[in-house]
């Protein structure tokens, strides 16, 4: 029986459990039926501006007519093949793509689902490459403190030990953190960098360039990282680029990377790489690190995959994102976003509320001033309500909120959420 538009939150609180949801106490769940452009629209005939752009992977709108014409096209050619032993048009298209246009000297892609794979793939060729380079010893792995990877053992491994996996510390693999290199912290990181690198156990750095995402929207320069890279690949550890969320322009430059002057081993991409549309991941290395693979045992390959690895719809549908996101219009609409959210944060730096407020290209982060900073914030629950009686959806992390909507959004959208966002800064009732 198909249910009908009245039943189906009743429906999906009766069979389905949410991600990130304390579900005996979560706001019922709003259907949404239909997304159009900037636009969500729930079964009720409410409409919700998509500020998050639905967890930071939609690039150009909703529904896009172009790529639903990749999608369609190719699902009638091929939907799926094995990729070991076989291969297809639009995975070749799509590497051969990526290559020139990634950060550094990529030489291959390996392609997943998701981005907590991707991170898998990234680490493990890592860890394998010392042992084929026979430097087994090299098992060592560094992150930034309260980062995030992905949901993955490997990628919570990676993320170090905080409250999203907590339950399974005793299970992760030990890494050692280092603090974000933020502004006036940048010689006491570089300094729990050496001490580290002290040791010849170091296999690699991770690291999300930039801006550390769901750790709280932390931004750090371009310059503190190129240091620690510089000190990575002086010590002969190798390092690996989280640009998940950070990729295909979200942080100004195609690639958060194109901003440093020291370049990643490996690269891990997902989210905005279909545009939202499919799941799809890709991890890419140099020469150095694909030639440490080769010889004539079967040991020494890679033996990793997934069952959808390549599929050719994903695959399509990355190369029909890839060509709006080229295109001389999404360039000059992402330096508009880029534009207004400067202006926007000029204007209510030192407001007593916030703690700060920046922007990184097309991401606008507020951090409102609370006693306690973490992402269970109650707070957030505050702010995430009210944009939805605004009809904004925007989801904030603890008392950070942010902003990081499709390309496609104009700027009179862009103004109604300042409006709103202004709105909270002037209530007694959040302070």
């Amino acid at each position: 029986m198909v249910p009908t538009l009245s039943t189906l939150t009743q429906i999906d609180q009766h069979c389905i459990w949410h991600p990130y949801t304390q579900m005996q106490n979560a706001f019922p769940p709003i259907p949404i039926v239909k997304g159009q452009g900037l636009y969500l629209y729930a079964e009720d005939g409410k409409s919700y501006i998509d500020g998050i752009s639905s967890w930071w992977v939609n690039l150009h709108g909703h529904a896009h007519p172009y790529i639903i014409q990749k999608i369609v096209k190719q699902a009638e050619a091929l939907e799926h093949v094995i990729f070991a032993d076989f291969t297809h048009p639009p995975a070749i298209e799509l590497a051969q793509r990526l290559l020139p246009i990634l950060p550094g000297k990529m030489t291959k892609v390996f392609y997943s689902d998701n981005g907590s794979t991707a991170v898998e793939i990234a680490l493990k060729m890592a860890i394998q490459y010392w042992k084929n380079r026979a430097k087994p010893h090299k098992i060592k792995i560094i992150s930034f403190k309260n980062s995030y990877h992905g949901d993955t053992f490997g990628a919570m491994s990676a993320a170090g030990r905080n409250g999203f996996n907590r339950h399974f510390w005793q299970h992760l693999f030990a890494v050692e953190t280092i603090t974000p290199p933020t502004e006036g912290n940048e010689e006491n990181t570089f300094a729990q960098l050496e001490a580290i690198l002290n040791g010849e156990d170091v296999a690699c750095f991770i690291f999300e360039p930039l801006l550390l995402g769901s750790g709280g929207m932390i931004s750090y320069s371009a310059a503190a990282l190129n240091h620690l890279l510089k000190r990575c690949r002086e010590k002969e550890v190798l390092t690996i680029a989280d640009e998940v969320m950070t990729g295909f322009g979200r942080t100004d430059t195609l690639f958060a990377c194109d901003q440093l002057q020291e370049t990643p081993d490996l690269i891990c991409l997902s989210k905005g790489l279909t545009g939202g549309f499919l799941p799809l991941g890709v991890t890419a290395c140099t020469k150095d690190i694909f030639e440490a693979f080769l010889g004539d045992s079967l040991q020494q390959a890679f033996l990793h995959g997934h069952s959808y690895t390549a599929n050719p719809i994903a695959c399509s549908t990355a190369n029909g994102s890839l060509d709006l996101l080229l295109s001389a219009s999404c360039f000059d609409q992402r330096k508009m976003i880029a534009r207004k959210h400067a202006h926007f944060c000029a204007n209510w730096q030192e407001h007593p509320h916030l703690k700060r407020c920046e922007s990184v290209g097309t991401i606008l982060i507020l951090e409102f001033s609370t006693t306690e900073t973490s992402y269970f914030h109650s707070m957030r629950d505050q702010l995430y309500q009210f944009f939805l009686s605004k009809g904004i959806l925007l989801r904030p992390l603890g008392n950070v909120l942010y902003v990081m909507p499709p390309y496609c959004i104009s700027e009179e959208e862009l103004e109604y959420i300042y409006h709103n966002i202004t709105l909270t800064l002037e209530s007694n009732e959040l302070f």
